[in-house]
């Protein structure tokens, strides 16, 4: 692997040691086509031949870290599970320039990695930034998609008022520039070991590093014309009246930047989504309780397999 380009940081490995929970060997590709240099990383386990893939997409702030309650569920039915590091997050290379990050350029990356990586047979896996941009990838080759599990998340069109608990959120962003990473998902989520919080702190050693998680939550389109907001509708068309496959819902019922109002919303728009399940002790960062989730969403897939 070549050193970081000019202008783009990458996180020392030995910050990754030892992360309780989080046993897998790091993969990487710097050659996606758009982005050649630029250094991803991503989990690649489980078999490599099989036919279903588990396509997990976190959000900002987080990295992979956040399936690993999830990803035992989903190897134990010998399934391939993949989950990368958005650029910027994780162990993936960290432009500093807080203008590199669009969206129009993360879905490019993604698409790209998908086409690399030619996965297919996917069950997508999206929670928060994972669903802003991967409820946009399916449409765009729908032969490689088959089943969603989708975690408080959205698809923003720039049609809808984003609500307050999200511009609360955006503003305490933008007046928090070097926010402590850790510590917020500790407060979000009290079970957290101490240990398990620096993990969510390992990818930003400073300020400098979090040029990504700074500017994610202005890149969430609020208007008609925003970077996004189109494919964002093009999507939505896309879920209400071609997707075939099946789907899966859990809800964090705690969530106040993305409410169970908006989650609902959501279900209604997939074709065929079902109920989604509610977890009423569980806010944004569901993949905590992933454990339960990811075993509900297989018994629903199993059922309506055999049903």
């Amino acid at each position: 692997m070549s050193p970081p380009l000019p202008g783009v940081l990458r996180t020392p490995d030995e910050r990754f040691a030892g992360l309780p929970g989080y046993p897998w060997a790091p993969h990487y590709v710097d050659s996606l086509p758009g982005f050649e240099g630029l250094r991803m990383h991503y989990l690649d386990e489980g078999d490599p031949h099989s036919e279903v893939t588990f396509l997990c997409l976190h959000g900002q702030p987080t990295w992979s870290y956040l399936y690993r309650r999830m990803l035992p569920a989903f190897l134990a039915t010998g399934a391939r599970v993949v989950a990368p590091d958005l650029f910027g997050f994780g162990r993936s290379d960290k432009p500093v320039d807080e203008s590199w990050y669009t969206f129009s350029r993360h879905r490019a990356a993604l698409l790209a990695f998908v086409r690399h990586l030619d996965l297919r047979g996917i069950t997508l896996v999206v929670q928060d930034w994972g669903g802003l941009l991967g409820l946009t990838l399916p449409m765009a080759e729908p032969a490689r998609y088959q089943r969603l599990i989708a975690m408080n998340t959205m698809l923003a069109t720039g049609l809808k008022p984003l609500g307050e608990g999200f511009y609360g959120w955006r503003a305490w962003v933008n007046a928090n520039p070097d926010f402590a990473v850790g510590r917020l998902l500790k407060r979000y989520c009290p079970n957290l070991t101490d240990a398990e919080a620096a993990a969510y702190d390992a990818p930003f050693p400073d300020l400098t590093y979090k040029a990504g998680a700074r500017r994610f939550p202005n890149l969430v389109c609020d208007s008609p014309d925003a970077d996004g907001a189109a494919v964002s509708r093009e999507a939505l068309q896309w879920w209400r009246h071609e997707w075939l496959g099946q789907s899966f819902m859990a809800i964090g019922l705690q969530d106040v930047v993305i409410p169970p109002v908006a989650m609902q919303w959501l279900q209604r728009q997939i074709r065929g989504c079902p109920p989604p399940m509610t977890l009423a002790d569980s806010n944004h960062f569901v993949q905590e309780r992933g454990e339960a989730v990811a075993h509900a969403a297989l018994a629903h897939f199993a059922g309506a397999t055999h049903g």
